[in-house]
């Protein structure tokens, strides 16, 4: 139903169709340009799906669809083995109605698959810890730790609940696992399990240090610093952007992002203490470890609200055998109730706003270009009606058939209400017949910009200082002015004068103005053409694609701007 969508899914699904068509697998890379942020086994998947499948719209989202489907399977096998099926049926419901769950589902970013290696590694750990059944379980979990860090850095986090586990290994006597005795892990064990998960990312690490230290190629020996040492340890502990107090998580996304599920918060108390009292540890061990994963990455300066996404399903894990009950209890009926009626009444009440022209809601439509009455009506009306009929004793039921309803529609009626905004398809097609689809520079691009460009794209490096881009732009520009052309924000345009405005030719998207510039208003700047390199975008000039992404064949290319 739509396009990739700012700000991360547009780059990764830029990554994995530039993969697929030009067959450089091993290395990803942003129109045409190394991609150091992320190591590659997003993309790899990216890659794979829309290649296969054929069409990006699809392929783009099927990593974290699988991945969501995997992290809802394997909560709900463990649970089942732990408590029954009745027990992972109703904590699978739990799981799947949490908004930040099917969100992150939906989404095409790297977060589902990390917290689908993560729980696949809690899943080997706990089948060990909890269940005892075999060593071999935890190093398939390690084994699976180890590709989380090779998909986001992160993938060990199941091994934080590594000391509570031994800590009750050593008292057996007091904790215990639905009468068994917790799972046994040595020295040597430990060692083994550790020795797997390394051995993951250094199936990929290992060629691309070889590769980095042989070539000499400076570009890619930067590469390996950023990866390997300023997008992991430095993230960490001294983040440049997403700063946020130490608080965040508990007091910012937390409060949202794990509803329905919160609803049952009044009730743990009572309940964790019974379990407590009997140290079960199919509770108090994925208890631990989702507690420990909030605290971690609490402690970083640096924070996004999807970082606590692997937290969820092993809190999930270890309410599970109280779910059952709570799910039944007349106060959580009534804030289920209570909830429902709530969002809907908010969704009915600023579409009957929005018919009847409120300023503010007007201002906003015509600002955003989209106008979403008759969705947001949709889901007030669904909302109240289910309500009305289910009363409050049946509020749970109520709130999770409106999840339904909500989520059906925001993926339908929502996405074709927002994709024209959100995807810049009638923008570039405009760029591309003014400039009679010649040549194209963008500086300090962005990637849903590439993906839709209908003509060869170039640009100047994706971090490379303003000025030096421009510099470069110039020298480009001026080479040859009757066939080369420039986008650029107004502000931009404003900031470099040399420019000739009186050529531009303004172009608008709904939340942003463009102007459209030729080679020959930069007749007066002084360019530099070592200032900055030139990339030149694969996906812009490749036939297939343009197939892939759904666009017109690309025109024949001008002799200068060959790849």
């Amino acid at each position: 139903m739509r396009m990739p969508w700012p700000a991360d899914e547009p780059r990764f699904a830029l990554n994995g169709l530039e993969m697929w068509i030009t067959g450089d697998w091993w290395l990803p890379h942003r129109a045409g340009e190394l991609y150091p942020d992320k190591p590659p086994i997003f993309m790899w998947l990216s890659a794979l799906s829309t290649g296969l499948v054929g069409d990006i719209r699809i392929g783009f989202a099927l990593p974290s669809l699988v991945a969501g489907a995997a992290t809802l399977g394997l909560s709900v096998d463990l649970i089942r083995r732990l408590h029954g099926p009745h027990t992972a049926f109703i904590a699978g419901l739990w799981l799947l109605a949490s908004v930040q769950f099917i969100l992150q589902a939906r989404t095409a970013q790297i977060d589902m698959l990390v917290t689908a290696f993560i729980l696949l590694g809690s899943w080997g750990l706990l089948r060990h810890a909890l269940l005892n059944d075999g060593v071999r379980y935890f190093y398939l979990g390690c084994f699976a730790m180890g590709l989380g860090i090779l998909t986001k850095g992160v993938g060990f986090l199941p091994l934080l609940m590594l000391p509570f586990w031994l800590m009750a290994a050593r008292h057996a006597s007091t904790w215990r696992s639905s009468g068994r005795r917790a799972g046994q892990l040595t020295s040597r064990e430990l060692l083994i399990g550790l020795c797997w998960m390394l051995a993951a990312p250094l199936l990929w690490v290992g060629p691309m240090l070889v590769m980095s230290f042989v070539s000499g190629d400076s570009e890619l020996a930067a590469y390996r610093d950023n990866i390997l040492l300023k997008q992991t340890a430095e993230r960490y502990t001294d983040s440049w952007h997403h700063l946020k107090p130490w608080h965040y998580f508990l007091t910012s996304v937390i409060p949202w992002a794990w509803m329905p599920l919160l609803l049952t918060l009044p009730s743990w108390p009572k309940a964790l203490a019974r379990r407590f009292s009997r140290r079960d540890l199919r509770v108090w061990l994925p208890l631990v470890g989702a507690a420990l994963m909030v605290v971690f990455f609490s402690l970083s300066p640096g924070k996004r609200g999807v970082y606590i996404l692997p937290a969820l399903p092993l809190l999930v894990i270890g309410l599970a055998p109280m779910l059952p009950g709570l799910s039944r209890k007349p106060h959580v009926s009534w804030l289920g109730f209570a909830l429902c009626a709530g969002l809907a009444g908010i969704f009915l009440i600023a579409a009957l706003l929005g018919v009847f022209g409120y300023p503010a809601l007007a201002t906003l439509a015509e600002k955003e270009g989209v106008v979403p009455w008759g969705w947001w009506g949709l889901l007030g009306v669904s909302g109240i009606t289910l309500c009305t009929w289910l009363k409050p004793r049946n509020g749970l039921l109520a709130l999770g058939i409106w999840l339904v309803v909500f989520w059906s529609l925001w993926g339908t009626w929502g996405a074709r209400l927002m994709d024209p905004v959100r995807n810049p398809a009638v923008l570039m097609a405009k760029v591309a017949e003014k400039s009679d689809y010649q040549a194209l520079a963008i500086p300090d691009f962005r990637e849903q910009y590439i993906l839709q460009a209908r003509q060869p794209l170039w640009h100047f490096g994706y971090k490379t200082p303003e000025e030096d881009q421009f510099s470069r732009l110039y020298a480009w520009l001026k080479e040859a002015p009757q066939n080369r052309w420039v986008l650029l924000t107004p502000r931009k345009l404003k900031r470099h004068a040399c420019l000739d405005g009186a050529q531009a030719i303004t172009l608008n998207e709904p939340d942003e103005q463009w102007v459209l510039l030729p080679g020959s208003a930069a007749v007066k700047c002084q360019g530099n053409p070592d200032a900055a390199p030139m990339y030149l975008a694969p996906t812009s000039v490749s036939n297939e694609a343009a197939q892939l992404i759904g666009l017109p064949q690309r025109h024949t290319l001008m002799p200068e701007v060959q790849p």
